[in-house]
């Protein structure tokens, strides 16, 4: 889906239609597109279209290079993206919600938070945090309902500063992000704004719509109503 998207976004007269047949299908979600095969095709055929909103990113390439890509669900930096790259280094036998929630807890195992800043429009934070979600969708993550609040047609991202959690937070609050219950929480901020910049003194891995193109310094601005998609007719 990523990959298709850096193809078409912005240009007119192009609907994109999607069949699931990924790991995570988090895209999807929060459009209400059916994950059945025949169901999906139903609403590729006969579905409504509906312009929504993209992210673009500037980021650095592994290799050092300066990159700009497009992103239609959710971009992150810090354990997320770590987490996703292990998820695709040792697949995902388990299905999407098992191998990203097992990562999850491998990664954070290892993990130590960051001194990081973020800026989301004009207000700024500095301070330890293990990531930050740059939210156009509301799930990532196999079905974390990260977001629960995000439009992916207001024109904003929610960013989602996770900061000094600890392990026994985790396993308390893991169970209400698939149900997207987990906010307000003591240790995460929630922000809302069009453009966000992310550093950190060691770069940190970027994730997008789960594939790991780079690493921090990293911006990302919405571009509005730059896709068309095919959703289920209201």
């Amino acid at each position: 889906m990523n990959e298709i998207v850096n193809g078409i976004a912005g240009i007119d007269g192009v609907e994109l239609a999607i069949v699931h047949r990924g790991t995570g299908g988090d895209f999807v979600r929060t459009f209400g597109i059916p994950r059945n095969l025949k169901a999906a095709l139903e609403v590729a055929h006969t579905g409504q279209s509906r312009e929504v909103d993209l992210g673009r990113a500037s980021l650095r390439t592994w290799d050092g290079r300066e990159t700009v890509t497009w992103f239609a669900n959710i971009a992150s930096a810090g354990m997320s993206g770590a987490v996703a790259k292990r998820v695709n280094e040792t697949g995902k036998a388990l299905g999407g919600k098992v191998s990203y929630a097992w990562s999850t807890f491998a990664v954070f195992a290892r993990s130590r938070n960051a001194q990081i800043t973020v800026s989301v429009g004009d207000e700024e934070r500095t301070g330890a945090m293990y990531d930050v979600v740059v939210a156009n969708g509301r799930y990532f993550g196999g079905g974390m309902k990260i977001c629960p609040d995000a439009d992916p047609a207001d024109g904003l991202f929610d960013v989602l500063l996770i900061g000094d959690v600890t392990k026994r937070d985790l396993v308390l609050t893991l169970p209400k992000i698939y149900r997207g219950t987990h906010l307000p929480h003591p240790k995460a901020e929630l922000l809302r704004g069009s453009r966000v910049t992310i550093d950190a003194p060691i770069p940190l891995p970027v994730e997008l719509d789960g594939e790991q193109p780079g690493t921090t310094p990293a911006s990302f601005e919405v571009v509005p109503k730059a896709l068309r998609l095919r959703v289920p007719g209201s």
